[in-house]
């Protein structure tokens, strides 16, 4: 097919494939400004004297048993965003809207601690392994255009900007 032809009939599809990137890239930049520090909580958490040995007890799961509990937590909350619906369904939104954020946080925060404590069982499996692989390279590439963008070197101007103001706020507090 000439060049010209088929750069004609994908015209269509290059929106769809920016849409498709910067909805890829937004989840990209959740899971790092999300996961991490989320994670980071529950291994506070996490270190609470009746809770260690539940930690202790999932570094230990073989690979299939480990990816049954990193699977786990996504069907748990799958009654709470219905819920969530059928809140928003009965005309409350705003509870709707809340519960959503809410389940989404918590999901996130255990996926994050659950992902951190089984990652080396669940790199055992082959198929895993490839797709954790590859799902990096991805990121790597996603978020090398992000940061290169106008919105998020914005941002982080913005984002020093206000902790520079919160420092300066907090030295005048007695």
């Amino acid at each position: 097919m000439p060049p010209a032809l088929r750069k004609l009939l994908l015209w269509p599809l290059r929106p769809i494939g920016h849409l498709a990137g910067w909805l890829l890239a937004l989840l990209i930049v959740f899971e790092e400004w999300g996961w991490e520090p989320l994670q980071k909580i529950l291994a506070r958490i996490g270190r609470w004297p009746g809770l260690r040995w539940i930690e202790g007890t999932v570094r230990g799961l073989p690979p299939w048993a480990a990816l049954l509990l990193f699977t786990l937590p996504s069907l748990m909350l799958l009654p709470v965003k219905l819920l969530a619906l059928w809140t928003i369904g009965q005309g409350h939104l705003v509870l709707g809207m809340l519960i959503i954020v809410g389940a989404k946080l918590v999901g996130t925060a255990v996926l994050a601690r659950l992902f951190t404590l089984t990652q080396p069982a669940l790199l055992q499996l082959r198929w895993f392994a490839w797709v954790y692989a590859r799902w990096m390279h991805t990121k790597a590439l996603l978020l090398e255009r992000v940061r290169a963008s106008w919105p998020w070197r914005a941002g982080r101007v913005l984002k020093r900007q206000w902790r520079m103001r919160w420092q300066a706020w907090r030295r005048r507090m007695p």
